[in-house]
């Protein structure tokens, strides 16, 4: 059990996994397997193999070209193809599919994000999830998006060029209704706006002026993590108002926005951020979209020239991540 009370997600082996899809249920819940020694490869191994195992009618309706519109769309609540996971692939499909989802976050947190989905995609569970691939896994550029409510994933194989996830990724949770008390209990990445309010608490009065602000930015689709390419007037103090234990602390918000994640997504968006100017970013609070009145802000974000981290706690969690090396 891990430091936060999860159990470690167990390795499938190739041939355990082979073996139990058929098992897989409509929330695509598999057992643990006491495997062999060799595992299943990444995710992006298994776009590839669920690439190859997809029939003509299934290649129609969810693969695309690589530079198609539809690839850098992301939005809090959609289905980026019309097949559902659940209803219009194999077990086996429905089971890798799952796979590559589990893969594309770490270890310590895997379980709980797969459960957040699984809670907030109603009654097909995980199979209400839908797919989408452009390029071709097994020949060049690709990229895999799943999409759901509450849901938007990427797996490129490093196929985008100096972009985090390969494009902008959506998490949320409403883990005690539509409208969530003031501690959100239970939701899954309420520790992120604690973390956050941490660095709040270390403002003096005049950089408090300059944090807190009334109220958000909308949520508009793929607009909403717009990039602006502006070092400076984005909203918020910037972090050269900001001591140097002051700095550490949002260094210290954006690894916990980032530790659901692989390693490897984690290392290279941190990379991204401090490649464009960690003193060129911006962290805004807003005062008018506090659940409860209690001076907890719900709703922040962190902003540079070429990311946004958006977190929208009012009336539940949305959290929207976009980071690229250059607007």
């Amino acid at each position: 059990m891990n430091a936060h009370g999860h159990l470690p997600r167990p390795t499938l082996s190739r041939r355990g996994f082979l073996g139990t899809a058929a098992a897989a249920s409509a929330g695509l819940s598999l057992p643990a397997i006491a495997a062999d020694t060799a595992t299943i490869g990444d995710s992006e191994t298994l776009v590839a193999t669920l690439y190859k195992s997809l029939d003509e009618k299934q290649r129609a309706a969810i693969c695309f070209p690589f530079d198609h519109k539809l690839r850098l769309k992301v939005d809090n609540n959609w289905n980026i193809t019309k097949p559902r996971l659940g209803r219009d692939f194999t077990a086996d499909q429905q089971a890798m599919v799952k796979e590559i989802f589990m893969g594309l976050h770490s270890e310590e947190y895997a379980q709980t994000v797969f459960d957040q989905v699984v809670h907030d995609s109603g009654r097909e569970g995980f199979g209400s999830s839908s797919v989408a691939l452009f390029g071709k896994p097994d020949s060049g550029k690709f990229e895999f998006v799943l999409t759901g409510r509450h849901c938007t994933r990427r797996c490129d194989g490093d196929s985008v060029a100096g972009t985090a996830f390969g494009g902008p990724i959506f998490y949320g949770h409403a883990a005690d209704g539509f409208n969530e008390k003031p501690d959100h209990p239970g939701n899954a990445y309420w520790y992120q706006a604690k973390k956050a309010n941490e660095v709040f608490t270390m403002l003096d009065g005049k950089q408090r002026k300059l944090a807190l602000l009334d109220e958000a930015r909308d949520e508009e689709g793929t607009k909403t993590v717009e990039l602006t390419g502006k070092k400076t007037g984005l909203e918020g103090i910037p972090m050269s108002e900001l001591s140097a234990d002051q700095k550490a602390k949002v260094r210290e918000t954006l690894g916990d926005i980032l530790a659901p994640y692989r390693k490897k997504d984690a290392d290279e968006a941190l990379k991204l951020v401090d490649g464009a100017g960690f003193d060129h970013l911006h962290m805004a609070f807003f005062e008018k979209q506090d659940v409860g009145g209690d001076g907890v802000w719900d709703v922040w974000q962190i902003e540079g020239p070429s990311m946004v981290c958006f977190f929208r706690g009012d009336p539940h969690v949305h959290a929207w991540i976009h980071i690229r090396d250059s607007a």
